[in-house]
């Protein structure tokens, strides 16, 4: 049966399209699949249909009527997932690096999508849609860490509204290139789709969305740190952009800091394997009771192989033993 959600718009967003303005508000929906809701009349406005371009105003009083789940068309995988906790309404995993969370071009299989049916037995919420059942919020792949999964609709609603309400505590351990010139800080900068490299993001003030990390250096390394850092929003790769924009891009990442990672990489001798970004802690309250929770997801052995790297220095700077020629 149909779920009802409604809901006032609080301020007005007039230069902001209705499906971009849903589209923010439930992340864990495709563009697409916000743009056939408004199609199908699922999506209405002081109880009038809604066109995509439709700026919403402070006041209106939205209705979205989410349809009944299709059944996956997606085959159950079975792949190992490391639970973190798990009860009858969402499923908190340690995600590893390497893992694309649902499917997409050139992912079509083995995802975590794909494990989450085996072990979920098909129990997922259905508002992400077909191919992104229970997913509420996402991680690039080969970022590891903290992930919570809804599996009913009724659990990705409430976990939805609290990410949209930025309600949700997201904390990050990143390594860094370079020496940060403070111990802590804010970086606001709007982030938008590059317009030559449309699988990557800039810092672009002038068509970005707000963004806003904070950070506070854990540990200075030779030419690194390791940081940790808060989204108070969640933009597509706001971690990677936003310390590249720093100039001091994540070590190991190979879009966003190719050139400081080969000169790291040449003084260090070594080169991590990816991106080195680990989602540390999250909290939020359980959909169901509202109890406040937090889980946290130990560093994985790759993160902390590149921290011993780093701490160690290269063999041309140890010192010498006494009395030997340098």
């Amino acid at each position: 049966m149909p779920i009802l959600e409604t809901f006032t718009v609080e301020h007005s967003a007039p230069g902001e399209r209705f499906d971009v303005y849903l589209r923010r508000r439930y992340p864990a929906l495709s563009r697409s699949a916000i743009l056939r809701l408004i199609e199908q009349g699922a999506v209405r406005v002081n109880g009038r249909p809604v066109k995509p371009t439709h700026s919403p105003r402070a006041g209106e009083v939205v209705e979205l009527e989410w349809p009944d789940p299709k059944p996956a068309t997606l085959e159950p995988v079975d792949i190992p997932l490391e639970i973190l906790y798990e009860d009858d309404c969402l499923l908190v995993i340690n995600k590893p690096a390497g893992l694309v969370v649902h499917p997409a071009a050139g992912h079509e299989t083995h995802t975590l999508v794909h494990a989450l049916l085996h072990h979920c037995a098909g129990r997922l919420s259905g508002v992400g849609g077909v191919s992104r059942p229970g997913i509420v919020h996402r991680l690039d792949k080969d970022t590891s860490g903290v992930m919570v999964v809804a599996k009913t609709d009724a659990a990705h609603l409430a976990l939805a509204r609290q990410f949209a309400d930025r309600r949700v505590l997201k904390v990050y351990h990143a390594l860094v290139c370079g020496c940060l010139l403070h111990d802590s800080g804010e970086i606001r900068a709007a982030i938008a789709r590059h317009p030559s490299h449309r699988k990557c993001m800039t810092v672009c003030e002038e068509r970005g969305r707000l963004a806003h990390t904070s950070y506070r250096v854990l540990e200075r390394l030779a030419e690194a740190a390791l940081v940790e850092a808060r989204l108070h929003t969640g933009r597509t790769h706001q971690i990677r952009v936003h310390f590249q924009h720093l100039g001091h891009p994540l070590v190991g990442d190979p879009v966003y800091g190719r050139r400081a990672n080969r000169r790291l990489a040449d003084r260090i001798g070594f080169e991590p394997p990816r991106q080195m970004l680990h989602a540390t802690l999250l909290t939020l309250a359980h959909p169901r009771t509202g109890e406040l929770l937090t889980w946290e997801a130990p560093w994985p052995a790759d993160f902390e192989e590149t921290l011993r790297r780093l701490r160690t220095p290269p063999a041309s700077e140890r010192a010498a033993p006494a009395g030997e020629d340098i």
